[in-house]
């Protein structure tokens, strides 16, 4: 989980790298210094620890590219929300077949069925939310909005479930952090001033 939680706090410093690599938007001076920051919080997770942290590289890149298609294609949230639904459908199907096959468990009750029957909307509700986002807003911008997740991913996986958080993961979170802390005031700067360049034209 703390894993997990590194990537998505990773994350939206690469939907910024993206938004600069594919759609052409300039970065500031403090949006480079967040993104060198975090990926100096990557290295040195990597120095210190002995290994990449494929995981959280894994959920950052592949969550960031997700993005940028929903950005990139011309339609809405709803429309292409069916059609992922529509191309996942047969692999989940196979997949529960091969479940029923291959375990011997006890049917489920219905509490189990009505929560399995929940996890539906509860997962489409917000997927329509970030899609109709994703074309709104600016790609870097839709990066400041994502650190709520990884915070409480990593309050959980450190209260709850006590994984051990060690030195070295403690140095390249405060990187990450500050990079995010960073990139956050700057982006509320910049709005003030876009505010303020549109409420008082010259």
């Amino acid at each position: 989980m703390l894993q997990a939680s590194l990537g998505y706090f990773i994350n939206p410093l690469v939907n910024v790298l993206l938004g600069v690599l594919f759609l052409r938007e300039r970065l500031r001076p403090r949006q480079i210094l967040s993104i060198g920051l975090a990926l100096v919080g990557v290295l040195v997770l990597t120095a210190i620890a002995g290994g990449v942290p494929w995981v959280a590289l894994a959920l950052a890149f592949t969550f960031a590219l997700y993005a940028l298609m929903r950005k990139l294609m011309p339609v809405d949230g709803l429309v292409s929300l069916t059609v992922e639904t529509l191309v996942l459908t047969p692999l989940a199907l196979a997949y529960l077949g091969y479940l029923a096959v291959a375990t011997s468990r006890e049917p489920l009750g219905l509490r189990i069925v009505g929560l399995l029957m929940l996890s539906g909307p509860i997962t489409t509700v917000p997927l329509l939310f970030f899609g109709a986002a994703a074309r709104r807003l600016r790609l870097s911008t839709m990066g400041i909005l994502q650190y709520l997740s990884p915070t409480l991913q990593f309050l959980l996986a450190v209260v709850a479930f006590r994984e051990p958080f060690s030195s070295a993961q403690l140095l390249s979170f405060a990187c990450i952090w500050t990079a995010i802390l960073i990139y956050a005031t700057d982006s509320l700067r910049a709005a003030q001033e876009y505010r303020i360049e549109v409420l008082e034209p010259d």
